[in-house]
């Protein structure tokens, strides 16, 4: 074998060796992120599970999730900073598996109307607290995290800009598409009317004071009442008609 030859087996060694070292790193952070990640899910549940069960929402301390957790007060605090990025955390993953689920559930629809009406039925289903006696889907978690969303868009917007990104860019394609199909007003700003459209489903859905309403009323829908408002507006259509006070 000639000198040349040798030093390419050499070569060739050298990166199978560099290449098994890689592997085994990788290998190792893999299964340390694994790790990392179902101890961060097990806080996450915890906080949901009492979160489902309080009377007020939020009502759980730190502790009260450890201890549910099964883990370590040392072990949050390499997670979180505190409660409030501890609810922040569930947030984001509560919009995300909501975002997830309603674009299930709008490409069931082909007009594009049809799935903006969707959207904005199965949202409200969504955020509608359960009566007492009915058993809690530990996948609906959007209205549990109301209340929070009310003071995150109240004192954090730009965190709460945020944590909303994923619906607001669902809905905002969705929007796009039927403006394209001529289903709606053209020239809309997409992102302010998802943003609007969203609260007032979310804090509609959620308090039943303010109309003096049930949540629960059958006839009409109240889903389906907000669905017309969202498309009709209070306008007449007869704006040329409307007579100005001099």
């Amino acid at each position: 074998m000639t000198e040349s030859e040798l030093e390419v087996e050499d070569a060739a060694v050298g990166e199978q060796a560099l290449s098994r070292r890689e592997q085994a790193v990788a290998r190792s952070l893999f299964t340390a992120r694994a790790r990392a990640e179902n101890r961060l899910q097990r806080f996450l549940d915890a906080a949901l599970e009492l979160m489902n069960e309080g009377e007020s929402g939020r009502d759980f301390t730190v502790h009260e999730v450890v201890e549910r957790s099964g883990q370590s007060l040392r072990l949050f605090y390499q997670y979180f900073g505190g409660k409030h990025e501890l609810l922040l955390a569930l947030f984001e993953e509560s919009v995300r598996s909501t975002a997830a689920f309603l674009s299930e559930k709008i490409d069931e629809e082909t007009d594009p109307l049809e799935r903006i009406h969707r959207f904005v039925i199965e949202y409200y289903r969504l955020c509608r607290p359960p009566l007492a006696g009915d058993p809690v889907d530990p996948l609906a978690t959007a209205w549990v995290m109301v209340d929070f969303a009310q003071q995150l868009l109240t004192s954090h917007p730009t965190e709460a800009a945020l944590a909303f990104d994923p619906l607001v860019s669902l809905f905002g394609e969705v929007l796009e598409d039927a403006e394209a199909a001529g289903c709606i007003r053209a020239g809309l700003r997409r992102s302010p009317i998802a943003g609007m459209v969203l609260e007032a489903i979310m804090f509609n859905a959620f308090s039943t004071t303010i109309g003096g309403t049930s949540v629960r009323t059958i006839d009409p829908d109240p889903a389906e009442e907000l669905w017309e408002f969202i498309l009709n507006g209070v306008g007449s259509g007869a704006r040329d008609k409307i007579v100005k006070p001099a």
